[in-house]
């Protein structure tokens, strides 16, 4: 399949890079036995950056790719190198490109060179150890883990920058007008539909410069979708006029200047958007006979109907002066009106600081509670949980934002179910309030024995297990739990998964008897 070299409509997938780790490192060196914390930040993600390029006219680049990814950020390292950021991705797009989300929202409007919008924001490194020590705490084992970089689907819409558009029924002769009053030289026959792309031209007349731009023939219903003017409808909004190019030589029955200019109107009013546009009209191929004469026959009509007319002959060059200037009295105005100060007072209010950086809220059916807000969420991202102190480093956290204090204020209970984040990626914790955390826990660097407390959740999963254990061993009583009540004795196997969880919670309970049974020797020894 041909791809087209002009495209004014595309979707494209941006992903930015991730940021890198932190680093976990402690300085040794011979002769400092306590050397310290040295573990560098990660790197910062690549970002994707949608930029104008004056020498960009079309966005067929991103129909043949519509896939681009940013670099991610490096991994810091010890002796407190951080580490190198991803490299930006910048894509060069049109003057006039406006940038929408997947569901139509417009997100940027993109003109004049140099105009950028950051498509998709790069992940934020992770702090190494360095970065984390305090008085409090001086030798963490542990770093932050990166954050993933943006990911989005864009829709990408050119909308042609011109000062004046010129609209028309197929071969009617706009695209001979741009040739015969520019230097442009688009592809001019005697067929419809020649003009399959719009046509830029720019136009100088005494002092005043400006652009014009033809739009691929109208037609009846062209802004339902028929022939080709549905989909570059969109080029004339940013034009400050239009020109109606009307043709006399028609030989086409039941076609006049009078029902072509009525059909013209209804697609542009149908299109919407285009009502305070001055219209000028262009009665052009007069340098045919008949065709001077119709030209001649529906002047005075247009002119009751408040349009100032030109005869034109873009073969003769007869008319077009007249019409070159008349478009830059229109641009001339219009720039000048677009230039003048804006009186309005304008009141800065400001804004309220602080205020709720999260919110929780009970899910339904015992689900447990919710907590959703940017910084928990952006937190349990960076922490890695196969490491115990960066999950208490996590809890210190969460407690000093308030999430604790809210969820009793609301009605948690400790066992309850807490899940931060919302959609795959979400955590879930039991809720244990009032437990410390962090430096305050006596204990080994990198363990935490919060982690192997038995929780009141565990406990009532444990109540379960024995429940389910003496129904197989053949104790029927008659106080049978909702749990067991009505199993039968081929239906209580155990599957794989509840094997594995109740091997896990014996072995948790028998390090915890014997660290209890050790500290219980050690008091008797010193008593």
């Amino acid at each position: 399949m041909a791809i087209p070299s002009f495209v004014d409509r595309v979707t494209v997938q941006v992903a930015a890079g991730r940021g890198g780790n932190g680093c976990a490192s402690v300085h040794r060196e011979k002769f400092k036995p306590l050397g310290g914390p040295d573990g560098g930040n990660g790197g910062d993600g690549g970002s994707v950056i949608l930029r104008v390029d004056p020498d960009v006219t079309t966005l067929v680049d991103y129909h043949r790719s519509s896939h681009r990814t940013a670099t991610n950020g490096a991994q810091g390292k010890g002796d407190h190198q951080a580490g190198s950021n991803g490299a930006d991705v910048v894509l060069a797009v049109p003057d006039g490109t406006v940038i929408s989300s997947a569901n139509g929202e417009v997100l940027a409007d993109l003109v004049g060179p140099g105009a950028e919008f950051i498509a998709a924001q790069g992940g934020k490194g992770g702090l190494g150890n360095a970065a984390l020590a305090s008085n409090t705490r001086r030798a963490p084992g542990f770093a932050l883990l990166g954050e993933d970089g943006e990911e989005r689907t864009l829709v990408l819409e050119l909308k042609v920058v011109a000062d004046v558009g010129l609209v028309g029924f197929p071969s009617a002769g706009k695209s001979s007008l741009i040739a015969a009053i520019s230097r442009a030289r688009p592809k001019i026959a005697d067929y419809p539909f020649t003009t399959l792309i719009p046509n830029l031209g720019v136009v100088v007349a005494g002092d005043t410069t400006f652009t014009v731009a033809d739009v691929p023939g109208l037609i009846e219903g062209a802004s339902e979708g028929r022939g080709l003017g549905h989909d570059f409808l969109r080029h004339v909004e940013r034009c400050a006029a239009l020109v109606h190019v009307i043709d006399c030589a028609t030989y086409e029955p039941g076609r006049d200047p009078l029902s072509d200019l009525d059909t013209i109107e209804a697609e542009l009013t149908a299109h919407g958007g285009l009502e305070d546009r001055p219209r000028l009209v262009a009665l052009n191929k007069i340098d045919v006979p008949d065709a001077r004469e119709i030209a001649e026959m529906v002047q005075a009509e247009l002119t009751g109907r408040g349009y100032r007319v030109f005869p034109i002959s873009t073969a003769s060059h007869e008319g077009l002066e007249a019409l070159k200037f008349a478009m830059a009295d229109i641009v001339v105005r219009r720039r000048a009106e677009a230039e003048k100060p804006d009186n309005t007072r304008i009141v800065i209010r400001p804004q309220v600081q602080g205020g709720p950086e999260f919110k929780v809220k009970k899910l339904p059916d015992e689900g447990g509670w919710l907590v959703q807000g940017q910084k928990p969420e952006r937190w349990v991202k960076q922490t890695d949980f196969a490491n115990a102190e960066a999950t208490g480093y996590l809890a210190d956290r969460l407690n000093r934002l308030g999430v604790e204090e809210e969820l009793l204020k609301l009605g948690a209970r400790p066992g309850d179910a807490v899940v931060i984040g919302d959609g795959p990626n979400a955590i879930v914790f039991d809720f244990a309030p009032d437990v410390q955390a962090g430096a305050e826990i006596l204990a080994r660097r990198g363990e935490d024995h919060r982690l192997e407390e038995v929780r009141p959740a565990e406990q009532r999963r444990r109540a379960k297990d024995s429940e389910y254990h003496a129904f197989r061993e053949g104790d029927r009583s008659e106080d049978w739990s909702e749990y067991g009540h009505g199993w039968a004795v081929d239906e209580v196997d155990l599957s794989p998964a509840e094997a594995k969880r109740a091997a896990e919670a014996a072995a948790k309970q028998a390090r915890k008897e014997a660290r209890e049974q050790a500290a219980a020797e050690e008091l008797d020894q010193n008593g």
